[in-house]
């Protein structure tokens, strides 16, 4: 047996016609006509017909691995199959092995399967004989592969940083280890390799990259996953237009490699303020428009008490304008409403509606030229705090879209978000860091950095592709002053500081360049070329939302023993009163 030099299953074409094959797969189907069974071998490169005519063991089940001699020849005319790569011929066999049986799967291999997706996780190495799934995963690979020539070709050095850290704040909780040797002390799996890889700048590297696995401790959201990869890349004497110059590059090598479409560069570029007024979010879809308008001020002596009550409170009033949307039912703009309603906003008005009556002739048109609306268009209309509006806004912008049916898939929208802002407020309202903590401010904001830090820029960057941020990152700070200011303005005190950043401090003080690099999701990069909305659809072997392996069954308890040698004690949840 030696499937090593066999044939692929998919890879056979009219011109093997007359040649002698061993194959090796798993049978997808089976089909009996007569005194002939016809069978389809699947492998990970497709398909390939079968023909058994009486050549002893015949009784194959599907999933069965088997292996079959035989040649390849034309199927007779009419019965070719255009849907499979391999329609025009089929292979006769002359033997056939059944190498190992298998029982009846919990679902049917084929990428229409209709299955609950927690069955399909548990029977993931299922899951992924489905061509579908098959397909992406090797796509991915053809991705991580182009993106190693590429950086290759760049004179960036691979290097591989290690799983076990120090546990700093970047972002999200740590996943944490024991130390079996050093009890009570523990080391932090990493967020991303960012403070190891300006280490390597400090140390004359100069160009690092690497494809790094990232552990977050995430709380449980749809859009959020406890185990990433990415491209991590940091570089020593570059300014922003060298890493733009880059990355642009490095996507227009990809789609050509992959898919075999042309990139054109450069990337256009909008700042983060431009993006959350017009679009309602820092990661925008430009495959359809629906411009956001502000019309705020035309509105700050208006009767309609609903927005000028959000005015009054500091508030802003935003609109946009849905093509054709006067055919719109009030069922449909009900829905819309509880979707507002769902993100946080006092509610939804709409134009024409019952707005309408208590606002003027020239604020009616402020509002639709703002909006740009024709006479067939509906407006939508929030008024809410300034940040929640931007949100709600965006949300209806994408579900319009998605509704209306006006998004163009065949279009690459890569854009900068550029310039970004150096802190923003976190849930509870106070102040923290927009991407981290070793972003370099904008130089012309120093001055503001005291005073008013929410105005600071930063000199920091997202890529964004049809809706995805597929990479970020920034022009680190490089003076060790400077950066304990900024730890300092976060609320550090000089103890906290050096106790977690310390060692970054000290290694600033042996002569370190200036640099900057970014980051980008591969698991997020391989959603937007697929076009899925589901993460699980792109990653091997993920976990669930509420971040379980349902495969292996993980997490687990662990036994007494290694608990008692890792000297933890697990103190069990209180169980709320009732």
């Amino acid at each position: 047996m030696s499937g090593f030099s066999a044939p692929h299953c998919g890879s056979l074409r009219a011109s093997d016609d007359g040649r002698e094959v061993e194959l090796y797969g798993w049978v997808a189907r089976r089909r009996d006509h007569g005194g002939v069974t016809f069978i389809d071998l699947r492998d990970r490169w497709g398909l390939v017909q079968v023909v058994i005519r009486s050549i002893g063991e015949t009784e194959v089940r599907n999933e069965y691995v088997v292996r079959v001699k035989g040649k390849v020849t034309r199927r007779p005319g009419g019965s070719e199959n255009p849907k499979m790569a391999t329609g025009e011929i089929e292979v006769v066999a002359s033997d056939l092995e059944i190498i190992s049986e298998a029982k009846t799967p919990p679902f049917e291999i084929q990428d229409d399967v209709n299955a609950d997706e927690a069955l399909r996780l548990k029977y993931r190495y299922l899951d992924i004989r489905r061509p579908k799934l098959a397909q992406t995963l090797e796509l991915r690979h053809r991705v991580v592969q182009s993106i190693h020539r590429y950086m290759d070709a760049h004179e960036f050095m691979e290097v591989e940083t290690p799983m076990l850290l120090k546990g700093t704040p970047e972002g999200s909780r740590d996943f944490i280890v024991p130390s079996r040797l050093h009890p009570g002390e523990f080391f932090a799996l990493p967020q991303s390799p960012q403070q190891l890889k300006q280490l390597l700048m400090v140390a004359g590297i100069g160009r690092y990259y690497q494809i790094a696995r990232c552990l977050r401790d995430e709380d449980l959201r749809a859009d959020r996953v406890v185990e990433i990869t990415q491209l991590d890349v940091e570089m020593s004497f570059c300014t922003e237009e060298d890493v733009f110059t880059l990355i642009e590059g490095l996507w227009s090598k990809v789609w050509k490699d992959v898919l075999g479409i042309e990139i054109p560069t450069p990337f256009p570029r909008i700042d983060m303020q431009e993006s959350l007024l017009k679009y309602g979010t820092d990661k925008p879809d430009l495959r359809y428009s629906l411009e956001i308008g502000d019309v705020s001020d035309a509105l700050r002596e208006t009767g309609a008490t609903v927005l000028r009550s959000a005015l009054d409170a500091g508030g802003v009033v935003r609109c946009f304008a849905v093509p054709g949307g006067r055919d719109m039912s009030r069922r449909e703009l009900d829905e819309l409403a509880l979707i507002a309603k769902g993100a946080g906003a006092k509610g939804l008005a709409w134009i024409p509606g019952p707005l309408d009556r208590h606002m003027s002739e020239g604020e009616m048109a402020a509002i639709k030229a703002a909006a740009g609306a024709g006479a067939d268009d509906l407006i939508l209309v929030v008024a809410d705090r300034r940040r929640k509006a931007e949100t709600v806004m965006g949300l209806l912008r994408r579900e319009i879209a998605r509704r209306r049916k006006l998004i163009r898939h065949d279009e690459w929208n890569f854009l900068w978000i550029y310039p970004m802002y150096l802190f923003e407020e976190d849930d509870q309202g106070k102040l923290t860091y927009g991407h981290h903590p070793f972003t370099s401010p904008w130089p012309e904001d120093m001055h503001l950095l005291a005073e008013r830090p929410y105005e600071v820029r930063a000199r920091a960057y997202d890529c964004v592709l049809n809706g995805f941020e597929i990479s970020g990152g920034s022009i680190r700070i490089h003076q060790p002053e400077l950066q304990e200011r900024v730890f300092e303005i976060l609320g550090m005190s000089r103890e906290k500081i050096r106790a977690q950043f310390g060692h970054l401090l000290e290694a600033f003080e042996y002569g370190v360049p200036p640099h900057g690099g970014i980051a980008a999701g591969i698991d997020r990069l391989m959603m937007a070329i697929t076009g899925t909305d589901n993460i699980r659809d792109v990653v091997a072997f993920p976990k669930t939302q509420s971040h379980q392996d349902l495969m292996l069954g993980a997490p687990s308890p662990v036994d007494p023993a290694q608990l008692a040698e890792l000297h933890i004690q697990v103190v069990p949840p209180q169980k709320a009163p009732s």
